[in-house]
């Protein structure tokens, strides 16, 4: 099994890496586990409460889960992954079930702060982009995807997701054994992730 984990900040296109990535192999061969999906259960706040939580945080993570998962999957066992919502802030009753797979890729922006975590990953990638370009794609995304108004969205960036980025995300790009650019032209970097995927496989 080889384990990838893809990280960098809140719209730097990890997802349009994943995909490019997993186009290329066959379906049976690949399973994607999303750090969005192990946010902590916050069944006992409030709605106003649990809209305050800091999101960007590494506190926010369930990394004990996340690790187990990854560590039930190497030993070829299926989990049932987490279902979050984002519009109710909290884990949904339904899970995903989860079959171990050649390729197993775990994406998200805080996936490099846990260091147990982050020694189970073969590959380290971190997906760069510029700063403007975050902003404009998370406001876009939390205005259609998730239902937010351009005011929380932007004041949720100025207080939160600017300062967590370059306190928790940033940094951790020195643990990358790849940092991709993000432009949809730059398939080299895809290309190479592929070969080191064939190689390996």
């Amino acid at each position: 099994m080889l384990i990838i984990g893809i990280a960098g900040g809140t719209g730097s296109g990890k997802t349009t890496v994943v995909n490019q990535i997993v186009k290329h192999l066959p379906t049976d061969e690949v399973c994607v586990l999303s750090q969005d999906s192990y946010y902590k259960a916050t069944d006992n706040l409030s709605y106003e409460e649990r809209t305050k939580i800091n999101f960007d945080h590494p506190r926010a993570i369930d990394f004990e889960l996340l690790v187990k998962h990854l560590q039930h999957l190497k030993k070829g066992k299926t989990i049932e992954q987490p279902i979050y919502s984002f519009v109710t802030h909290n884990r949904t009753k339904d899970t995903l079930i989860t079959r171990p797979r050649k390729v197993v890729i775990v994406e998200g922006i805080l996936i490099f702060n846990n260091e147990e975590l982050r020694s189970l990953f073969d590959i380290k990638i971190f997906v760069h982009a510029d700063t403007d370009e975050r902003l404009i794609r998370r406001v876009r995304r939390d205005i259609s995807e998730r239902g937010r108004d351009i005011d929380e969205v932007l004041n949720r960036y100025q207080n939160t997701l600017k300062p967590m980025h370059l306190q928790f995300i940033e940094p951790t790009k020195n643990f990358a054994d790849l940092i991709i650019p993000n432009d949809k032209h730059n398939t080299v970097a895809i290309d190479i992730v592929r070969t080191v995927i064939n190689e390996r496989l």
